[in-house]
């Protein structure tokens, strides 16, 4: 899987967090539909292997030979390991294994090997087991987490970097480690900290984008960012964030704000920035946020003085642009967009991963019940979702710098933005729990919107759809589909890293690199073995194509706002400080 190590803090030195280095440690937020029914369930529950692991066992006892041909080949690797024979070694990248100890003590190195070999040989027994998608997904996550939780890197009495903080440090690190494991666990989502929150502060060096709010409603602010340029665009560009964790993951840091760069490209800007909801706001569902985007379209037109906007929407906040996007093509009003982008978007949800295999109508009706009784989804529960999905690098590694070493996570923006969670509302967790059971957005009239049928087949003007190569969240393939379920023509762009870093994908990186095309052929393979990378970031190919669909130039406005829609308050607004 690739790895944007410039979008992410360093590691792998003592006194940073250790993970196995396969993934990005940014890469762990952002609301997803398939995703929601976990959220309010005890985390065991996800590491129980239930009726899927007793069909493993039956399958396994049906051949007891392919069981005892494994049973033998570990037990002799295992001896092997005793004598000081075994070839058995940590991958070259693996962070938790680099102190040279590992390799140097001889009992060190023994516990090391003896691990590598039963965590290879419990991932081999759930593929060779022959199980349906369903029950490999579920079981391979249980395995991975169980070998991911034995790991010898985890442990405080065989860690060789601990043992060592603890010695220079009398103690004290141990200590640290107690006060921070103590600090996290007293409150959700009751994983280690990934970040240093006193670093940051949201209108001093995050989201500082200059802007105004130009509409206030009962469900979100409309944030309208000042121009850059002598010159800009007619067609402004309208951004939708999702509906948990709060919009300036597009505005974050100066540098690496995809909103800093589409205004100093011309473009004009504006951004749905949506209210945090409680128990009051528990029957906002689809219809309100979807509501809530054309009301927001209106204004932009009304501010900009155009008939047409280019909408591009984040990831769970694609799906309510879509259907708003399917009930302007129901009511005639398609024409009033000049383009339709998507970011890390899951419109087909079949078979997306493993949360795709845990969700079930019985599951999905539970959990509904379970927020329609608080009258929201807490945030904070789906970011403990999010952090099981990658054990690795984003619960263990920070277990070992927060408790081992008794260090602070480090401070980075991302993991900043990641922290600062957000409440759905129930009603609208319930339409994204449907909508992920039945798929229903594959099938043109399987399901409505605002009194009209959704059938994204019949839209017709053109889209941009990202997705990242190493997204664990939406994975690329499932996000290549929806160029299959839009009518119009669609470019798919392939970014490096996965879900939030292909997003947050500044230009700059020289690791960074892009697949973009306008031929999509059916197989997303197809299209990975035809498209070539280019060096870079995709920013710079979505202003291309933004700009040949945002009109011709005209002198930038000298004020913000309409008379309809005058200036609120200045950005980033209020609703963004909401907790």
């Amino acid at each position: 899987m690739a790895v944007d190590v410039s979008t992410r803090p360093e590691a792998g030195t003592a006194g940073s967090p250790q993970g196995s280095g396969d993934g990005d440690e940014n890469d762990v937020a952002a609301p997803l539909d398939s995703l929601l029914a976990e959220a309010v369930f005890n985390p065991l529950r996800r590491f129980n292997p239930g009726l899927p692991g007793l069909r493993m066992g039956a399958q396994l006892a049906a051949r007891p030979m392919l069981l005892g041909r494994a049973a033998t080949s570990t037990a002799a690797e295992l001896a092997r390991v005793v004598l000081g024979t075994s070839t058995a070694a940590s991958a070259p990248k693996d962070r938790r294994f680099t102190d040279p100890a590992w390799s140097d003590n001889p009992v060190l190195h023994r516990v090391l090997q003896a691990y590598l070999v039963a965590g290879r040989a419990a991932t081999e027994l759930v593929s060779d087991a022959d199980l349906d998608w369903e029950d490999h997904e579920r079981l391979a996550f249980v395995a991975q987490n169980i070998v991911e939780a034995l790991s010898p890197s985890n442990n405080p009495v065989l860690n060789p970097a601990a043992l060592k903080a603890g010695l220079d440090s009398g103690g004290a690190s141990y200590l640290r480690g107690v006060r921070n494991f103590a600090r996290d666990m007293a409150v959700k989502p009751r994983v280690p900290s990934m970040v240093d929150t006193t670093a940051f502060a949201v209108g001093d060096n995050l989201a500082v984008t200059p802007g105004s709010v130009v509409l206030r409603t009962e469900v979100f602010e409309l944030i309208q960012y000042t121009p850059q340029t002598a010159r800009v665009r007619t067609t402004p560009l309208l951004m939708v964030p999702p509906t948990i964790n709060k919009y300036y993951v597009a505005d974050l840091a100066p540098g690496r704000s995809m909103v800093e760069h589409f205004v100093a490209s011309g473009q004009q800007v504006f951004m749905v920035s949506w209210r945090n909801p409680d128990r009051p706001q528990a029957d906002w569902g689809l219809d309100a946020y979807v509501a809530a985007v054309i009301e927001a379209l209106g204004a932009v037109e009304d501010i900009c003085r155009t008939t047409k906007t280019v909408l591009f929407s984040l990831c769970a906040g694609g799906i309510i642009s879509s259907l708003a996007l399917a009930h302007l093509v129901a009511t005639g009003q398609e024409h009033r967009l000049a383009g339709f982008a998507l970011g890390v978007t899951l419109l087909d949800q079949s078979r997306a991963g493993l949360m795709s295999s845990l969700t079930s109508r019985q599951v999905a009706t539970v959990a509904a019940a379970k927020s329609r009784a608080d009258g929201y989804l807490d945030g904070r529960s789906l970011a403990e979702v999010f952090a099981w999905l990658r054990p690795g690098d984003l619960v263990w590694n920070y277990w070992v710098n927060n408790y081992l070493l008794g260090k602070q996570p480090p401070a980075f923006d991302v993991l900043y933005w990641n922290a600062d969670t957000t409440r759905m509302a129930a009603k609208l967790h319930a339409d994204f729990l449907d909508l992920a059971v039945t798929n229903a957005l594959t099938r043109p009239g399987e399901t409505s919107v605002l009194g009209t049928p959704v059938d994204l087949s019949a839209v017709t003007v053109d889209s941009y759809v990202i997705a990242g190569v190493a997204d664990h969240i939406c994975p690329w393939t499932s996000c290549y589909r929806s160029v299959r379920m839009l009518g119009g023509h669609s470019r798919f762009v392939l970014s490096t890293s996965g879900h939030i870093a292909a997003l947050v994908n500044p230009p700059g990186n020289p690791k960074a690199s892009y697949r973009a095309s306008d031929d999509t052929p059916d197989d997303p393979q197809e299209f990975l073995g035809a498209v070539e990378p280019t060096p870079g970031t995709w920013w710079t190919d979505f202003v291309v194509w933004l700009t040949a669909r945002s009109g011709r130039q005209k002198a930038a406005p000298k004020t913000l706002g309409s008379a309809r829609h005058p200036v609120v308050v200045a950005a980033p607004g209020t609703y963004v400080y909401a907790t």
